[in-house]
């Protein structure tokens, strides 16, 4: 899989949140910034990008993910 592969995945989900994606090899950053992430503590939002590449993450396309995930206050 694709680090563009997974962008658009993201994007496609959580329309209006800036997302960028990069990596190859299975191993990838995922950086977010979005209002879905208002008021979550790290591990809400890290579950919020894991349902979406929960499937791929399962089929082993994807190995590792680190994210940096923040609301638009915090940017």
């Amino acid at each position: 899989m694709e680090a563009e592969q997974i962008q658009a995945l993201l994007s496609a989900a959580l329309p209006d949140t800036e997302i960028e994606v990069q990596g190859e090899g299975g191993k990838y950053l995922v950086a977010a910034t979005g209002s879905i992430f208002e008021g979550l503590n790290a591990v809400k939002r890290q579950q919020t990008i894991y349902k979406i590449l929960n499937e791929h993450i399962a089929s082993g396309a994807i190995h590792a993910v680190t994210m940096r995930l923040q609301a638009p206050s915090e940017a």
